[in-house]
């Protein structure tokens, strides 16, 4: 149905897009502008219109004007350029057709293997096609799945243009995967009633709800003397650290919870004797109890400190995004629309709060709703990343449905 789909993924998960956190550049890294010019190429191809690149935030966005008389709201449909922390570099897509849900060699040479026994969730993939990495690169599902399928439904607007639809606005942005890649979109340029991130999971995915997200940097500064003289003179920092650590809740911990259930998470831990760094990101789906965590770090931060006579804990603190649930549950036409959307085609949605965030989180406070729904892929950011064509064939059967709705109502 689609039939640019498959050609057009493919072509775009091997040009690397990898973001840099390091970065003050933006976006972080010149593949992204470059990958940018591919993508403003393409959609002037296909006959959009209005096609930008705007250099002050790295976001390429374009329109779709309307057909229908009575043309509804301005619908957005937002992806993100870059892939995450892991290599991206000649990334070798496989492609495994009417996989049969057994082990998948992903790597002769080096034993890499895509097992069920470890990801269970391939075995609802049977009988499909499969896209996979070559074991040694992430496949970059995430999110080039979702900018192939919002430009696979306009290019099947503009085939068809007797199938009725309202004003849609596409936007492909940088950084998601550093977190900064929203902080500078410009919603009132955008111009969207709401939107809508496709850059979800498994088909069905539809999601309203996210963290509320901070980041710490705890510095702490010992005292480094010799060992043989250290008797009531040495403070170990890096001990320091650890009772730091031990002092926040115990079962608090990603490994221990689910669901709703926020948690600190120890990132990074660096130091010597004399000075040590700590990095944590603090989250949870309710403000107040994010609150609570945040002032929990400061409150051990400050009893650790009674115990010298000098500040030797520090903490910097920064919040990262809230729970885009405040915004969108006062306007929950995107949610409504999408489950409608789904339940049409004989998808069953799966609300239910995502365990992260999205670009969503930060651009629905800007003042545009924004839920986030599926683009297919599974096993993110890493060597098991992959991708069924059929879940991007309904994630585009979705984007189109939600626009034709919105044009009949």
């Amino acid at each position: 149905m689609y039939k640019n789909l498959m050609d057009r993924f493919l072509t775009y998960v091997k040009i690397d897009t990898r973001s840099d956190a390091e970065s003050t550049s933006v976006p972080s890294t010149q593949k992204q502008a470059d990958f940018a010019r591919v993508l403003m190429a393409d959609l002037k191809e296909i006959g959009m219109s209005d096609v930008e690149y705007n250099e002050s935030n790295g976001f390429v966005t374009a329109t779709l004007p309307a057909n229908a008389e009575d043309t509804g709201p301005v619908i957005g449909f937002i992806a993100h350029m870059d892939t995450a922390d892991f290599n991206s570099e000649h990334i070798n897509p496989q492609i495994i057709e009417k996989y049969d849900g057994e082990t998948i060699v992903l790597n002769e040479e080096q034993g890499i293997r895509l097992s069920p026994d470890d990801f269970p969730n391939l075995k609802n993939y049977i009988g499909q096609t499969l896209i996979t990495t070559d074991g040694t690169t992430l496949l970059g599902s995430d999110d080039k799945s979702g900018i192939v399928e919002i430009m696979s439904m306009v290019e099947y607007f503009i085939a068809n243009p007797t199938i009725k639809h309202g004003k849609i606005r596409v936007a492909f942005g940088p950084d998601e995967e550093i977190g900064v890649g929203a902080d500078r979109f410009d919603v009132d340029h955008f111009g969207a009633d709401f939107a809508y991130t496709v850059d979800g999971g498994p088909v069905g995915e539809l999601e309203y709800e996210s963290f509320n997200a901070a980041g710490a940097k705890i510095r702490i500064k010992g005292k480094n003397v010799h060992p043989g003289t250290a008797k009531d003179k040495m403070i170990n920092a890096l001990k320091l650290a650890v009772s730091f650590d031990q002092a926040l809740p115990e079962n608090e911990v990603p490994e221990r919870t689910d669901g709703r259930e926020g948690f600190f998470h120890l990132l990074e831990i660096t130091g010597t004797v004399d000075e040590a760094m700590m990095q944590y990101i603090i989250r949870d789906h309710d403000r107040e109890a994010f609150e609570t965590k945040k002032e929990q770090m400061l409150a051990v931060a400050s009893k650790l400190n009674e115990t010298f006579d000098e500040e030797r804990v520090s903490v910097e603190m920064k919040d990262q995004y809230y729970n885009m649930r405040e915004v969108i549950e006062k306007d929950m036409r995107p949610v409504k629309l999408a489950d409608k959307a789904m339940n049409n085609l004989g998808i069953s949605p799966i609300i239910k709060p995502i365990r992260g965030g999205t670009d969503g989180s930060k651009i629905s406070f800007m003042g545009l709703p924004t839920p986030n729904i599926f683009a297919g892929g599974e096993n993110f950011h890493g060597r098991y990343e992959f991708v069924a064509v059929e879940s991007m064939i309904k994630a585009t059967d979705v984007l189109i449905e939600i626009a034709k709705l919105a044009a009949a109502e």
